[in-house]
């Protein structure tokens, strides 16, 4: 439970208000999955335990590597500012300029804009063109 009160709170040393703050995010998190499934404590921290089914299946691996947070909020398809991204992150903005550039180099993410304007985005998948994922033209009366 300590590494997830410091990795949900970025926080060093837990104390009782970080605690609290758990047991309300917890009891959320319940309220929200009450009929998929219920979250039990444990001696290491939580168990997810399904309702219906036998086992859990996670339908999009993590990703684990050095940007993942960033990785992770791009995946939406939507366009970022830098400066959105560290808001969201709670980290500072040179850092997540670093992180881009660093993913950009590596071609995980592309820029369009320069300065102030400049956003960020995941490069389309291959072999899926914007056609494929529009719906069909409805027939003509």
């Amino acid at each position: 439970r300590r590494a997830l009160l410091a990795r949900a709170f970025r926080a060093k040393l837990a104390d009782e208000s970080h605690r609290a703050r758990l047991r309300v995010e917890m009891g959320r998190l319940r309220t929200l999955l009450r009929r998929l499934a219920g979250i039990s404590a444990t001696k290491r921290g939580f168990a997810l335990v399904p309702r219906r089914a036998r086992e859990v299946v996670v339908l999009a691996r993590p990703v684990e590597e050095e940007h993942a947070a960033v990785l992770a909020l791009l995946a939406d398809g939507e366009s970022w500012s830098s400066s959105a991204l560290a808001l969201a992150l709670g980290a500072s903005q040179r850092t997540v300029q670093r992180a881009l550039e660093s993913l950009a180099a590596a071609g995980k993410v592309q820029s369009f804009g320069r300065g102030r304007a400049r956003r960020w985005t995941t490069p389309p998948v291959p072999g899926f063109t914007t056609m494929l994922l529009l719906p069909a033209p409805l027939p003509s009366d």
